[in-house]
């Protein structure tokens, strides 16, 4: 009898481990964030300049969101609401960090409105995908670019185990290439890729973590400005670019600044094809180590492609303007997911969804609920994930700053196929059918009275709702500004159709030594 008893403790002491040994593993997730990355800077997407096959290989790997959009127009804002679930209006942070506001810029940059003050630092009452995961056991790691405060708000402050190069700035302080300036990433080698270093650290990370669940989230500081490459990358997408017809221009004036309207640009081609190589290489670890069949992975921009401002990289038709801009073109971005066990091979979905699901999505694949006390403006998109369908939502935007790539201080509602812009200089209202105008060019507000004024009404209400800062009437805006604004567009692209077209000069360099990525010249 006693022996029996023996048996029956030492069998019921061991049904833990044995209930733990047959419960499947927690899902891996890697989350790749690459900046200013749009729609249209995808070869999946559209683009035939630009060759992105380790991204293109993901995308069809799992689901393609052919409606991904980041929560902002620029960075900081969308960074903060994937790794919080909410709108920008609701965690403060609307405005890039660091872009100046009040009297001193409105004087400066001769705007009608005055900006409102922002968040300058992620929100340490709220709780972060990281510090989610890592309650429920998850590693966490983040590389690269952060953006969303200064010291005391940086990554390892906000739930992640280890951070590499996560800090104030929000682009590559020092260039691509080292030596660098970075206090939590030192520079290797003279000439080292920014790019492929980060790229190092995580699949260094993935390597030292095969045993237990992670989170790897590279947040690429590419395809930021200033946009740098190799020689022979320029080469290859200079000859690419030369073969193709001559466009008669680059650049048109849309309202405020040049925009591009042309894919040609070599220099850009070159960096976004050292982040798909990076990016490849990372997939290719996970394929290595065994881990890709328990490893969910996302990609996604933070906001579209830089067409103005910044460094004029890129175009994003046919969808309307760019970074910074209040069209599609400032908000499509990839989106894709591959969740092993739930999405299929080269699954699509149409349906409209924001960088803000992120968040209750992956808590939800990883079996951990939402923070309880933490307001959450996303879905889970699993329903999508596994090919049913969510209940459908408008999706809100609220920018109440001036871009320096040419936007103007909006907010905006999506619903249905209507897309609403209200324009906090004059307060007028413009209305698009997506599905019949993709490019926003026929505004029809004031053939569809009654929906344009409710779609007002539901933008008012969410606005009010969340908390939304609105700009105020300058005191000391001149009319005049508006021409002198004018003059200094029409000044500024003939300077860059020069600029650009110089960059497919076979002689053309930017130094002698191509940004460090090699001591000599060819």
């Amino acid at each position: 009898m006693k022996l029996l008893g023996y048996f029956l403790c030492y069998g019921l002491s061991l049904l833990p481990a044995l209930l733990q040994a047959e419960a499947p593993a927690k899902p891996n997730i890697l989350f790749i964030l690459v900046d200013d990355y749009g729609i249209k800077d995808v070869g999946v997407e559209g683009s035939s300049f630009y060759e992105t096959p380790n991204i293109d290989a993901l995308a069809r790997s799992g689901m393609r969101f052919t409606q991904g959009y980041a929560a902002c127009c620029v960075c900081s804002p969308s960074r903060a609401s994937i790794l919080l679930g909410q709108y920008p209006t609701r965690h403060g942070i609307t405005d890039y960090i660091g872009a100046p506001v009040g009297k001193a810029f409105a004087q400066q940059h001769h705007t009608k409105l005055l900006v409102p003050d922002y968040v300058r630092n992620l929100p340490a009452a709220d709780t972060t995908l990281a510090e989610a995961l890592k309650a429920a056991g998850y590693t966490t790691f983040f590389a690269g670019k952060w953006h969303l405060g200064s010291k005391g708000a940086w990554p390892e402050d906000r739930g992640f185990d280890i951070n590499k190069g996560g800090w104030d700035a929000g682009s590559p302080v020092g260039g691509y290439y080292a030596p660098w300036k970075n206090p939590n990433l030192p520079s290797g080698p003279r000439g080292q890729s920014l790019t492929q270093r980060l790229a190092d650290e995580t699949i260094a990370f993935i390597e030292q973590n095969t045993n237990r669940p992670f989170l790897a989230y590279l947040a690429f500081y590419a395809v930021h400005g200033p946009i740098e490459t190799t020689h022979p990358l320029w080469q290859k997408y200079r000859a690419k670019a030369s073969a193709q017809p001559k466009p008669a221009e680059r650049f048109v004036i849309d309202r405020t600044l040049p925009v591009r309207i042309v894919q040609d640009n070599p220099i850009y081609a070159g960096l976004i094809d050292e982040m798909d190589n990076a990016t490849g290489r990372v997939l290719k670890k996970l394929d290595e180590l065994g881990l890709a069949s328990n490893t969910i992975v996302v990609l996604t921009g933070d906001n579209g492609g830089v067409v103005s401002g910044d460094s004029f990289s890129s175009s994003q038709l046919p969808y309307r303007g760019g970074k910074g801009r209040q069209w599609e073109g400032g908000t499509r971005v990839p989106f894709y997911i591959r969740a092993p066990g739930v999405t299929k091979l080269g699954s699509t979905s149409a349906t409209p969804v924001s960088g803000i699901d992120f968040f209750p999505t992956l808590l939800q694949l990883a079996g951990v609920t939402n923070p309880p006390k933490q307001t959450v403006d996303g879905v889970s998109l699993v329903p999508l994930l596994a090919g049913g369908q969510i209940a459908p939502r408008p999706l809100f935007w609220h920018y109440p700053h001036y871009g320096n790539q040419g936007g103007e201080p909006s907010s905006i509602i999506r619903s249905g196929d209507w897309k609403l812009i209200h324009y906090w200089e004059d307060g007028h209202n413009e209305l698009y059918n997506l599905a019949t105008d993709i490019g926003e060019q026929q505004d029809v507000a004031t053939k569809e009275i009654e929906r344009t004024a409710q779609l007002w009404t539901e933008l008012q209400a969410w606005l009010k709702e969340t908390g939304a800062k609105i700009p105020q009437p300058n005191p000391n805006y001149n009319p005049a500004w508006t021409e002198q604004k004018r003059q200094a567009a029409l000044s500024l692209k003939t300077k860059l159709e020069k600029e650009h077209a110089n960059f497919l000069n076979p002689t053309w360099q930017p130094d002698p030594t191509w940004w460090k990525s090699q001591t000599t010249t060819d």
